[in-house]
């Protein structure tokens, strides 16, 4: 048995991957096109392991899509592929069109083929299950409920469209051609092999560069923070289990201000690398001009996953963020190697001091 995973070389889909081969025999095929946030050297632990292919591609390539599901026919699809970051979109949103919406559709169009043609009983097992984002629900009020399942999309960057968009054609597939699909909509995910140009893994390497800690505006934009191992175990539970055709949201029950996430950084660093002086890391927070349209808080009500699939959240944001800190500071090659010039140019154009 196999899996096709595309995206497997990012943040999330790397540390599914790792998961996954790590507690199943079942082997993965995996489909990245190795963008700037691509990086092989998170999956440098399964160079030569047999149940993990890795493929160099676009999911928009319909003849090489087509090809590795006929040739390695594969149970399932996860999606993960797709351009993740609203700085970016804001700056380039063509890409994020492209990739998120154009090659979602391609690659539903791809899968729906090649399911079309599997005998009943595989037919009937198949599943493709497509990973998404809370900001697609747009942004709630200090007292709103969390998001829901059944919140109305109100996406309010041209990510977050475009994240929304695909999540529509995932479930018009389903209602349309009858492709047996899944949708997982996840809150901010952390963790280790996050690129640093997010929040956490940024603070932790200008932390140890002596760098300012850049945070936008006045740092009160809550988030619910999720490690991103629960939401690989949360991914694994809705594939195994899921409805077709529903969505599941997966949260971590820790609604924190950015602000508040900089100073526990700051405060474990002080603990596990105290800096030669004495003083803390806090003193370089750095106030810089807020993003256009930013969203001042996601909340997931992640109750639905854990009702109907009993799957809720390992780690507590306490737990989860020292084990953060010290995976970044047990693997500088990693962190130094990801931080190519093009990275320190982005970063030196995005975070200019107010």
């Amino acid at each position: 048995m196999t899996i096709l995973v595309t995206g497997g070389a990012g943040f999330i889909g790397g540390n599914f991957v790792l998961d996954w081969l790590a507690k199943s025999e079942e082997a993965i095929v995996n489909l990245d096109k190795l963008t700037y946030a691509g990086n092989l050297e998170t999956l440098s632990s399964l160079e030569g392991n047999p149940s993990h292919i890795f493929v160099q591609g676009d999911i928009g390539d319909v003849a090489l899509v087509e090809r590795l599901l006929a040739e390695h026919k594969p149970r399932a699809v996860v999606n993960f592929a797709a351009e993740s970051h609203v700085d970016r979109s804001i700056h380039g949103p063509g890409d994020f069109i492209e990739t998120n919406i154009m090659g979602t559709f391609r690659l539903l169009e791809s899968v729906r083929g090649y399911w079309s043609a599997l005998p009943d009983a595989d037919k009937a097992a198949f599943r493709f299950l497509h990973v998404s984002t809370d900001e697609v629900y747009g942004s709630l009020a200090k007292d709103d409920p969390a998001f829901t399942e059944t919140n109305t999309y109100e996406p309010n960057s041209p990510y977050s469209a475009s994240k929304a968009a695909s999540d529509h054609l995932v479930r018009a597939w389903h209602h349309t051609y009858g492709l047996p699909v899944l949708t997982t909509n996840c809150s901010n995910n952390y963790g280790p092999y996050h690129f640093p140009e997010k929040l956490i893994p940024l603070m932790i390497v200008n932390a140890l560069a002596g760098k300012p800690l850049p945070v936008y505006g006045d740092g009160m934009q809550i988030r619910d923070w999720l490690y991103v191992k629960d939401h690989c175990s949360a991914i694994r539970r809705v594939l195994e289990a899921g409805r077709l055709g529903e969505t599941y949201n997966v949260g971590g029950w820790n609604e924190k201000p950015n602000i508040d996430i900089v100073h526990t950084v700051c405060k474990l660093l002080d603990e596990m690398r105290p800096k030669a002086d004495g003083s803390s890391y806090s003193t370089q927070i750095t106030y810089v001009t807020d993003r256009p349209g930013h969203d001042r808080r996601y909340a997931i009500d992640a109750r639905k996953l854990e009702k109907e699939l009993g799957w809720k959240p390992a780690e507590t944001f306490e737990t989860g963020i020292r084990k953060t800190v010290e995976w970044y500071l047990a693997n500088p090659t990693w962190v130094a190697n990801v931080q190519s010039g093009n990275y320190r140019e982005w970063v030196q154009k995005q975070y200019q001091a107010a």
